[in-house]
């Protein structure tokens, strides 16, 4: 089976290197050069591209250039997309004999769009998945033919969450590529609640502390290292919360008040949260206890005031 793969990221390398270990022929791969803005955490599919030197291309965009001719000539059965972070023209998916293929980060038709990770986690969700869909031209919205289910625990961050999700789409991917080579798998129509999310910023990891403390923990969870985490203010500068629980109990307290500096506990809406690591614009990250000793924040409030 010859297949063209555009991916990315590590679940991009691990279904690449799935590909390969089926025998696939992979005449090439699409993928992204590396921002250096973004913190390279995880392993990219060009590694296992320049193993088994399989040519690489990296453009800035897929209408622009030749890149229909060269994918027409080198007549794919299937084009796959995993954590390809580029609209794949419908040109070139209807290339393909068999079709083409996308491995999205969510159980589809929820968390349709971009970082369906981090999304699941900032919304509270208990499980999740990875699907493998036909691409079409709206994203995420193309027939399901296989889905793998995922549980999320209480302390999964986004990082965690990822790599439970890169298993998963190995394993996928494992089990459909023979019912994609032998063209027997199911088309399943995306029926049922829907959602769809765009992506995320590094300013939307602002905690607003009218919240319960339990939404502000899973937006903590959702956006700590490696992401760009979640923050909040102290005396104009902005303090970064990169771990942190929610404590249950009621504090008439206006929210985002220091309550105690040993552990360093602060109101919310509803509940209070333990802040565990914290690190202040301009200083390093240290443990949230010695960080209020130091910084004598016992009555402050946080959040901009």
């Amino acid at each position: 089976m010859r297949c063209i793969v555009f991916a990315y990221h590590e679940i991009g390398y691990v279904c690449l290197e799935e590909l390969i270990c089926y025998g696939a022929e992979v005449p090439c791969l699409f993928t992204h050069k590396d921002d250096p803005d973004e913190k390279i955490w995880f392993r990219r599919p060009i590694e296992i591209a320049e193993k088994y030197s399989i040519p690489v291309y990296t453009p800035k965009n897929l209408r622009e250039g030749n890149w229909y001719e060269l994918i027409k000539s080198l007549d794919p059965d299937v084009i796959f997309s995993f954590y390809y972070r580029l609209m794949i023209p419908m040109d070139i998916i209807e290339i393909p004999k068999i079709g083409a293929f996308n491995m999205h980060g969510s159980l589809l038709p929820k968390f349709r769009g971009r970082a369906p990770v981090n999304w699941v986690l900032v919304k509270g969700e208990k499980k999740t998945g990875v699907t493998l869909h036909y691409m079409v031209e709206k994203p995420d919205a193309g027939d399901i033919i296989g889905q793998k289910e995922v549980e999320i625990d209480f302390e999964d961050t986004g990082r965690t969450l990822l790599l439970k999700l890169a298993v998963a789409s190995r394993e996928l991917l494992r089990e459909m590529l023979p019912l994609i080579e032998g063209r027997q798998f199911k088309r399943i129509p995306q029926t049922g609640e829907s959602s769809y999310y765009g992506g995320r910023k590094p300013e939307d990891g602002m905690i607003n502390w009218e919240e319960d403390a339990l939404t502000i923990y899973n937006l903590i969870r959702a956006v700590t290292h490696p992401y760009p985490g979640a923050f909040t203010y102290l005396d104009g500068k902005k303090l970064f919360i990169w771990w942190a629980k929610p404590v249950e109990g009621e504090t008439n307290i206006k929210p985002g008040t220091v309550i105690t500096k040993n552990p360093l506990v602060v109101s919310t809406g509803k509940n209070m949260l333990r802040l565990i690591t914290v690190q202040l614009e301009g200083d390093k990250e240290m443990d949230a206890t010695e960080f209020a000793t130091k910084y004598n924040i016992e009555n402050k409030m946080l959040g901009r005031n």
